[in-house]
């Protein structure tokens, strides 16, 4: 049976631990966090670790976190697509088109996500995301899929009226942006380019596509990102949206509170999340 690793809260604060089914196994005594544990070797440790134990809880009575809640760095790559890249303005970037998002703006799998006040354009972008688990510095596209732990959804809620005159604001609005249910390891992933993303909105399908037709692959992107930065153990890469995102609609398609948003993806799972009003000050 398929093992995936959570990080969750439950009675005593954050944790973290391997799903089989509907329980966890919790694995919180191997480190203090799944970010810390990746740094010491390969997700095969945690799963011989966790074989030889019963369940702890079950998913339905823990609050899950972001994948890494504590991850250092949350680097995003923009119209990676290029159908996206069209209904946004614009030619297909040559290179891969960074950003950074805070740990702050993001929630995990079930988690409420919030429609800022101070705007009227909430946008989603469901998205693949990649959990670095060997670090590494100019690595080889060839090389790069084995420094990958494994893989995730990811919603990079967008607020656009702050994105056109502040690119980081309109990226990491506190409780925006998703990322879960839980970590996938790589060895579950054979091809991380074929691989059907679906983004649904109250249901309704948004956005689909298959990672294949990215721009820049993950093994680009994460050899690109090597080029500048040591890759760390945690290091979380979301690898861009396909077309279908409310911006490039007529008219407008804005999230709004009570709006229920999926993002499936082949052979990983959905991250769901409801959005909420912004509460008052």
């Amino acid at each position: 049976m398929q093992m995936k690793f959570v990080s969750y809260e439950y009675t005593h604060g954050p944790r973290f631990g391997a799903v089989i089914g509907n329980d966890i196994i919790e694995l919180s005594d191997a480190g203090h966090s799944l970010r810390s544990v990746l740094a010491t070797g390969p997700l095969d440790n945690l799963q011989a670790v966790a074989a030889r134990r019963k369940p702890t809880v079950s998913l339905d009575h823990v609050v899950l976190l972001q994948v890494i809640p504590d991850a250092a760095r949350v680097i995003c790559i923009g119209k990676n697509y290029s159908d996206h890249a069209a209904e946004m303005g614009g030619a297909p970037p040559e290179n891969p088109n960074l950003f950074m998002r805070t740990p702050q703006s993001l929630v995990g799998h079930r988690q409420s996500i919030v429609c800022p006040s101070a705007s009227k354009e909430y946008d989603y972008e469901g998205e693949l995301a990649v959990v670095i688990g060997k670090g590494g510095r100019r690595i080889s596209p060839d090389k790069a899929l084995s420094h990958v732990a494994g893989y995730t959804c990811f919603l990079d809620g967008s607020v656009r009226d702050f994105q056109e005159h502040s690119f980081t604001a309109g990226k990491n609005f506190d409780s925006s942006g998703a990322c879960g249910p839980w970590l996938i390891p790589a060895t579950e992933v054979p091809d991380p380019q074929n691989l059907m993303l679906t983004t649904r909105i109250n249901g309704e399908v948004v956005q689909q596509a298959n990672t294949g037709l990215m721009i820049h692959s993950v093994a680009a992107v994460i050899s690109y990102i090597s080029t500048f930065t040591h890759l760390e153990p945690g290091d979380v890469i979301s690898t861009g949206t396909p077309a279908g995102v409310g911006a490039g609609r007529k008219p407008p398609k804005w999230l709004k509170a009570g709006d229920k948003v999926e993002v499936e993806i082949e052979r990983i799972g959905i991250l769901a999340n409801t959005v909420i009003a912004e509460p008052s000050v």
